[in-house]
Order: structure tokens, then sequence, then C-alpha cells
């Protein structure tokens, strides 16, 4: 008798294949058998007209923080994740010194976008070392399985203290130190290590990351670690000083592939997109990730599924009037009385005729670029588009704001302004900064068919009062397999990104497919009305904190380990999921 079984799906394995008609048996949390008879089970999802997936396996989250006091790791169980990676930009919560747990927070609070007061009372600060942090983690049941990766800001300053955020070179003794956290966090289980080279990213006081500058010799010792270990990833993000007057790609890159020369091997993967300035610095990265391939390097691209940018609204971390003396009068007032007042003529005539003060500089950990966006709003209304009920992550010119504004013959700051107020003042405003300037996602396309590349970047976790592509998953199987009118992506190949090609860079090697001897981390999906409503504003974090949140509808059902994590969009009560850690794999695989 088996535990379950899921009748009458169409299969997509995650190998690439097409899909096929099929039976589930599901025993002990492993998948026992795929055809068309597997036998009797205490339990049936009828899956009719429903496609199977594997479990996603979503290589880029943020839930350092979230995990000590969120069971379900909500976005993600929403759209269809059931392993994910945390601790990635260099930044997370171990090792940690005793009592400095505020340098963490404030690095966090900067570049995440999470505000310290949710991280200060939502998390229990029980550990020093990285090992202390897995046993902690490990110990909370939760709906998904969750992997850590050793963040390099936490690390350089646990060595460093303050010599790590005066980004000053680390000496040949604190390499050494770093050298020997990183194996016992390898042994310990630890799934890679991450380091951060963004000049955008920026800690809670305004500075540049710990780890921003350090060296060759620092960030090639650390990866000498996997070289002698034979397991574990490399995680970079770098926008290689593109946004300095002296910026060297070359130079930058040259360090990145001596790092993963240095892992011996072992796989490493930087962010990939269109950034603007910049547009076309992805071919270059593309051309010199191609030649180190060329070389036997493993170096992989993590890819974001649509464009990157921000959403905004009247509840939002900041909107095109934040930084407006008229509208910071009443910026503390609660959000109806806002629109009340916002609705007010004499008000509205004032906050249009004044200028913005700036938000970034002073300590202020909001980057420079926030700035520039908004002294340009009017040229920028041309990539700035409502959030409709039906959201639209490619949406063309003729809907945004500037052409809204041409309609109305009005200035695009004011169609801006008059649709915030509306209704109860809970409009969104979708931005897409990166991998947008052609006012269309065919860069994504390319990208997303390129061999080297891997479906990430959707952030969960993070940025929770301006950014919301968790949903990213869901993006990738609607509009590139259904409903682009462009270009499309085949389902086979969607599947396969999200789950067996990120589970075998990571080397999750017991999930990923749905073969027999694999875990039974599964999605059943009604493809055809698989849709993601709008992100809303909900106050569910600790201290009262805010987060957009996106749902999603079309999950039948989420599985993990076997047990029903998700049903029809609602969380269960059901906590399979565990850290999975890499250096003890063996305790998951039944291959």
């Amino acid at each position: 008798m088996l535990d379950s079984r899921i009748i009458g799906a169409t299969i997509y394995d995650g190998t690439g294949g097409e899909g096929f008609s099929a039976d589930i048996g599901i025993a002990d949390g492993i998948i026992v058998a795929i055809g068309k008879d597997v036998g009797m089970a205490k339990s049936t999802i009828n899956a009719d007209g429903a496609i199977a997936t594997p479990g996603f396996v979503d290589i880029h989250t943020h839930y350092d923080g979230q995990i000590a006091w969120d069971e379900t790791l909500a976005p993600s169980v929403l759209h269809g994740v059931t392993s994910c990676v945390m601790g990635n930009c260099g930044v997370g919560f171990a090792p940690l010194r005793a009592n400095e747990e505020d340098r963490l927070i404030a690095l966090m609070e900067g570049v995440e976008d999470i505000p310290g007061s949710i991280l200060a009372e939502g998390i229990d600060f029980t550990w020093q070392t990285f090992p202390q942090y897995l046993d902690v983690i490990d110990s909370i049941p939760h709906s998904i399985d969750f992997a850590a990766q050793v963040p390099h800001d936490a690390m350089r300053l646990f060595v460093m203290g303050e010599r790590a955020e005066r980004l000053e070179a680390a000496s040949a003794d604190e390499i050494a130190a770093m050298q020997a956290i990183m194996g016992e966090s390898l042994a310990a289980g630890a799934v890679g290590f991450s380091t951060g080279r963004t000049d955008i990213h920026l800690t809670a006081n305004g500075q540049w990351t710990p780890s921003s500058e350090a060296g060759r010799d620092e960030l090639c010792g650390i990866a000498s670690v996997f070289a002698d270990a034979q397991h574990g990833v490399m995680q970079v993000v770098s926008d290689f000083d593109l946004f300095r007057p002296d910026a060297n790609f070359d130079q930058e890159f040259d360090l990145l592939e001596a790092m993963a020369l240095a892992g011996g091997g072992q796989p490493l993967s930087m962010t990939w997109l269109q950034r603007v300035p910049g547009e076309n610095q992805w071919r270059d990265i593309e051309q010199r990730v191609m030649q180190a391939s060329l070389r036997g390097l493993d170096i992989k691209l993590q890819t974001a599924t649509r464009g990157i940018g921000v959403i905004t609204g009247l509840d939002t971390s900041f909107h095109p009037f934040t930084g407006v003396p008229g509208y910071k009068e009443i910026s503390g007032l609660p959000l109806s009385e806002r629109v009340a007042r916002m609705s007010d003529e004499g008000l509205r005539a004032r906050i249009l005729a004044e200028k913005s003060e700036p938000l970034a500089g002073d300590g202020s950990a909001v980057p420079p670029f926030v700035d520039q966006m908004l002294a340009q709003i009017d040229l920028l209304s041309a990539r700035m588009f409502p959030m409709e009920d039906k959201v639209d992550y490619e949406p063309s010119f003729d809907k945004s704001f500037k052409a809204i504004a041409q309609q109305k013959h009005c200035r695009p700051l004011e169609a801006i302004y008059d649709y915030l107020v509306q209704g109860d003042g809970s409009q969104l405003i979708y931005f897409p900064v990166f991998n947008y300037a052609g006012g269309n996602l065919d860069v994504v396309h390319e990208m997303l068919n390129h061999p080297q590349a891997l479906a990430s970047l959707g952030d969960a976790g993070a940025h929770v009062g301006t950014i919301c592509d968790a949903s990213m998953p869901t993006t990738l199987l609607t509009h590139w397999c259904r409903d682009r009118a462009g270009p499309k992506l085949g389902l086979p190949n969607a599947v396969q990104l999200l789950s067996a090609r990120n589970a075998d860079h990571v080397g999750f090697k017991d999930r990923g497919r749905l073969l027999p001897g694999q875990r039974a981390d599964i999605n059943v999906i009604d493809y055809d009305n698989l849709t993601t409503p709008p992100p809303e504003i909900v106050r569910d974090l600790p201290a009262g904190g805010r987060r957009l949140l996106q749902p999603a509808q079309g999950y039948i059902a989420t599985l993990v380990a076997g047990e029903v994590v998700l049903t029809n969009g609602r969380v269960t009560e059901a906590r399979p999921g565990r850290l999975i850690r890499s250096a003890k794999r063996d305790r998951y695989s039944k291959l």
C-alpha cells in the first residue's frame, strides 16, 4: 500500500522531455513508481487535466532572517518552490560575534530592504558560528526545504571587526581564519559561499558592504577551500564597477575568474542582467563566461524570468513623492488619511510643484540611482506602468504613464499622482529597471535560452517593500510558455530550468526530477488556469512590519517529501521542510 498517489496527470519530469500521461506512486517521501498502474494508496490526488512537475528549486533567496519566524516561507511556497537556497549576495546572519547582531541587521536592512526593527524583533540570535546557525534553523520545521550559504560580509565582520567596515585588506592570518570558517561550515552542511561586489548595495548607514572591495588573495584563498572539499558552490553579484568613472570590466572579471579557478572546478554563478546604464554589458559577461567555459571553468549565469525593477505605491518603501516636502508633512498618517489629504486640489498643486529632496546620502541606505530616477521621472515614465488586475510583466509603451499623460494632455507626474490617489490608495506601479531597455523582454528570452543560464534572481524574502519577484517561477510557466505574443519557451525546457538544472548546479542529487528513487517533491498544476493576481501590501511581519505578497492561482497541490504543503493556493499545516546539509547529502538521498 502506497502512502499516496497522483493519478491522471501529464508529467513533465524535469529532464527536458515532452510530457506524458502517467500516475505517480509515493511511499516514505520517495517516488517509488511512475506508470499506468502504480497500485493502491492511502490517499489519492486526482490530476485529470493537470500537469505534474518536480518541485521547483530556487537558488537565490534571502530568507536568512524570515526563516526564524515564518514556518511557511511564503511567498516561495505559493509558487511551487519546494527547495530554496539562502545566504546570497554576501549577506546573512552567521557567523556572528557576540552582541554584534546590529552590524548584520544594518547590512541586511540596507542591502535587502528589510527593516531593522523587523529583523531585531523576529530573530533570536542564539548562535555565533555558522554550524551553530545551521543547527538552530534545522530545529525549526518549515513547509519547504532550505539550504544555506556562508555570507562573505558576515564572515569578514566576524574575523576583522571594524577593519572590515573600513574596507581594509585582509591580512594573511585573517584570510587563514576565513578559510577555517569556510571549511568547518562546509563540513557542517553549508552548500556554498556568497560575496557581493556591487556599488548599489549599501548598509543601512549608507556605506559600501564589507566584502565589496575584497582583494584577489582573500577571494582566491576562500575559494581554495572548495578545491579541497570537492563540494559546494560559489555565488557572486558584481556590477563590474559599471557605476564608477574608472570602470574596468576585464579587470573585475579576471578577479572572479581567478576565484573560480582557485575553486578547483566547483561551480560558480554570477548575476546576469541587462543593466541601465550599461545596456550592452550583459554581452561582455556572456562572452567572458563562454571563453572560461571552453577552458573548463564551471561558471553559470543567474538569470531573471522578467524585468527587474521596483514596485511603488503610497504604502511601499518609496514612490515618486516620498522626498517632496508637501508629501513628507503627511507621510506619517494612515493610508486612508494620506489619500484624503492628497485629493485636496491645493495640496496636489503644491506637491506637483515642489522638487524632491534627496533620499540617498547622509547615511541613507537608499542608493543614489533612486534620486537619479526620481529626477528623470518624465523620461522614465515611459517604463512605468499601472499594475492592473491581470498583471502584465511585458507591458507595451501605450500602457505607460508617459502614454497616459499624452492622452490626458498632462505631465507624466500628474498622471502618476492621480493614479496613486484613486480609490483607497492601494494602487501599485510597476517599473522594470533592468532587462527592459528595449521596452520588451527579448533580451530575457535570449538569456533563458543560454546553455549557462540558471532561472533565478527572485530575491524571495528580500526587498519586502519594493520588489515581489518570488513569483518568477509562475511567470516562467505562464508568460514564457503560454501567454507571450512573441517567441516563447517550451514547457519541458521551462520545467527543467526551474527544477533539474538548478538542483544539479547546487548539487542536490535527490531532487529536481520526477523519477523513481527521487524525493517526492512535486507540483500538480492546473496549467490552463495558472495565474498571478497583483501583489498586495500585507502586515504580517514582526514589529507590525509590512511587505508585498503575491499569491498564485492554479497550484492544485505542492508536495514536499510526499506531504501536501499547499492545496489550491492554501498553505497546509504540514511542515516536512528541513535544512539540506550538503556535506551530509546521503542522509536525504535514496538513490
